[in-house]
């Protein structure tokens, strides 16, 4: 087919090896990393044929626009006062499960809102689309971000580095994160020798459930009744909020207070050693020691609070990639019983704007009412000395 020169195609693009978030099933570019523009959102066929043969062109789709959606690089967020915006490419498909219709990939922007002043009981970070409507972070954004499964959506709740024990609020309607709470005092992490803070983007994967009702047969225990928590261990410091599409390398079981706590191990797909990373065993060749830091700082991290050491299933020995999305898919099907009202979850809000059939579902009128509740003032609480404190900790 012809184009004159200024013709332009609306287009979505298949999964690359030069960008490996893009995917689609309208038109196929493989490794075309040239067409892409990391701050552009409009290419043009010009364009296109100027780096690229026509043997090689797109697929038409329709005679008059060509808006082709580019994922962003992380460094090309902009945060406008307390307001953060996030462009990720993604494509949309539903699929039906029980008596919900549930969106199997991303939209593709998420917005933060924040109320209340940070480091105060006070403070939520709240969700939106890019057209405004209200979502929650455990029930709205969806847990695959693309058809195959194999990248997921990861929400940031607490940036690799800092201290504050960040968290997706389950029993607050819309699921903000907030700073976690212990005898009305914000909790924090201590710095345990040589680690400072997270040591990890650290944060949880949308729809999923840790049921408390279920013994896990891999570990004995029960769940411990919050979304499966994920360690981003790429080279970005995210931020709070971000929603980072990510790939599974493995995971390791801690048993937390008697509770299965899985701690899925994932690499940011546009991190620039993303490609070396598919599995467990690629971890320790491209980041020697990071495993088994990570066990150590989850052993660890709560002695300075005056608890004993954690304990780990198979003995802190981390398990395979196809092993740990078997994990999270079974964490998928328990939250499908959640949020279709087949389980009782009475701790746990199920609020949610896009979830089609679930009977926690609520107009958008209705979700932005509960956003309007919330705190928009506040003082921050001054920070402590003691958290540049370092502790130094020998395991017997």
């Amino acid at each position: 087919f012809l184009f004159k020169p200024s013709t332009t195609i609306p287009v979505r693009v298949s999964r690359s090896r030069g960008h490996p978030l893009c995917h689609g099933t309208t038109t196929t570019v493989a490794n075309r990393p040239n067409m892409f523009s990391r701050t552009g959102t409009v290419l043009s066929l010009t364009r296109c044929f100027r780096h690229h043969q026509p043997s090689r062109s797109l697929s038409l789709v329709s005679s008059s626009t060509l808006t082709a959606h580019l994922a962003t690089r992380s460094d090309h967020r902009q945060c406008q006062s307390r307001f953060h915006q996030q462009k990720r490419l993604v494509s949309t498909s539903t699929v039906t499960t029980g008596s919900s219709c549930i969106k199997m990939t991303g939209v593709k922007k998420y917005q933060i809102v924040e109320r209340g002043a940070p480091n105060s009981t006070d403070y939520r970070v709240f969700f939106k689309t890019e057209d405004g409507q209200s979502v929650s972070p455990l029930h709205d954004i969806p847990l695959y971000a693309n058809d195959a499964k194999t990248v997921l959506n990861m929400v940031v709740e607490v940036p690799r580095w800092t201290n504050a024990k960040m968290e997706i609020s389950l029993g607050e309607g819309l699921n903000p994160i907030k700073q976690d709470v212990k005898k009305g005092k914000l909790r924090f992490v201590a710095n345990c020798f040589p680690h400072h803070g997270y040591i990890w983007n650290y944060g949880a994967f949308p729809q999923t459930w840790e049921n408390p009702d279920h013994l896990d047969p891999n570990t004995g225990c029960k769940g411990d009744n919050d979304p499966i928590d994920v360690l981003e261990i790429g080279s970005r410091v995210a931020k709070r909020g971000d929603v980072v599409q990510v790939k599974v390398l493995g995971t390791v079981a801690l048993i937390d207070e008697g509770e299965t706590d899985w701690k899925v191990i994932s690499i940011d797909m546009n991190d620039p050693v993303a490609d070396q990373l598919n599995d467990i065993n690629d971890v320790e060749k491209v980041f020697p020691g990071l495993l088994k830091a990570t066990v150590e700082w989850f052993k660890i991290y709560k002695i300075p609070d005056g608890k004993p050491e954690n304990q780990f299933a198979f003995n802190g020995e981390a398990k395979d990639a196809a092993f740990a999305n078997k994990v999270v898919e079974e964490t998928h099907k328990f939250w499908l019983t959640l949020i279709n009202k087949e389980i009782d979850g009475t701790s746990i809000s199920c609020l949610n704007t896009t979830v089609e059939g679930s009977p926690y579902l609520v107009a958008a009128d209705a979700a932005e009412e509960v956003l309007a509740k919330s705190s928009s003032g506040g003082t921050s609480e001054p920070r402590s000395d003691a958290l540049d404190k370092w502790h130094y900790i020998t395991l017997k």
